[in-house]
């Protein structure tokens, strides 16, 4: 396949920033031939096409890394190693994320809407629950988002360990919501600027934009990349019970890597949680 071609692990980390330009272009094509013919189930197929492009990377990366595993010694020197991982991972999400972000934002309304027609309604969804949050403490509300954002995790790992690279659907599936949700900001603010033309349009198109953008994702990164590495330690698990390194000695090592992998997860969750409840809204108020 041509999109599978386009780049390996060992490409990928050398130069993480181009994933993000490699997400756009999986997402962007998904949207095309999902809009073009499959135009009643374009919003899942285009999530499909997204995930089945990145598959092969997502597999390629989980099999590098349980290398790595049995290479590297030193779980200070391993955990660098995956950081490796995460930080492309990350760089494709977010390519995707604002690919998604973008079609939602240029299509015609009508185009937008059916395209994106799951993803709104999730997102209503979300908001509905979220009004009944409006009267609850800090702490009750850290404790939600924490506990949602602790399944979608769980989740992650699932997908990883039973589908390999599985969790890339739940990753991708998260990024059009997402994206969904920003498109939505920047519809309802950029009538602010319609009635300016040339340079003051663009500059007032560009603050609304990166302003909906650090909205979702002050908190939103850590959550991200905590669920890439919960994702690569079930990934890891995975290759090795496909290769039987479990019968070996070997597989300890392994398994407390993934261990540690899980706990830094948990860790980076906690800390996304605290800054959407504590910091996102004294940011963004309006």
């Amino acid at each position: 396949m041509v999109l599978e071609s386009l780049v390996t692990p060992f490409k990928a980390e050398k130069h993480p920033i181009e994933m993000f330009f490699i997400g756009m272009v999986y997402s962007s094509v998904a949207v095309l031939i999902s809009t073009q013919i499959f135009e009643d189930m374009a919003g899942i197929i285009a999530v499909f096409l997204t995930v089945m492009a990145s598959i092969p990377l997502m597999y390629s990366t989980m099999k590098f890394e349980e290398e790595k595993d049995l290479a590297e010694s030193g779980e200070i020197r391993l955990l660098k190693e995956h950081a490796k991982a995460i930080s492309f991972l990350t760089f494709l999400f977010l390519g995707i994320m604002v690919s998604f972000t973008l079609w939602y934002t240029f299509l015609p309304p009508a185009t937008a809407e059916n395209l994106f027609s799951l993803q709104i309604n999730t997102i209503k969804s979300i908001n509905g629950g979220a009004t009944a949050m409006v009267s609850v403490s800090p702490g009750a509300l850290f404790s939600k988002i924490l506990f949602n954002n602790i399944r979608v995790l769980l989740f992650c790992m699932l997908f990883a360990l039973f589908y390999g690279a599985g969790s890339i659907f739940i990753l991708t599936w998260n990024a059009s919501v997402i994206a969904v949700a920003i498109g939505t900001l920047i519809r309802n603010h950029i009538a602010e600027y319609a009635n300016l033309v040339g340079v003051p349009f663009v500059a007032g198109y560009m603050h609304v934009f990166s302003l909906s953008l650090a909205r979702y994702m002050i908190h939103g990164i850590p959550e991200i990349i905590a669920y890439f590495v919960g994702g690569l330690a079930g990934g890891i698990i995975s290759i090795a019970i496909i290769k039987r390194d479990f019968s070996s000695e070997r597989f300890e090592k392994i398994l407390i890597d993934t261990a540690d992998l899980v706990v830094i997860s948990l860790l980076i969750l906690v800390i996304g949680a605290l800054i959407e409840v504590f910091i996102t809204p004294v940011l963004f108020m309006n």
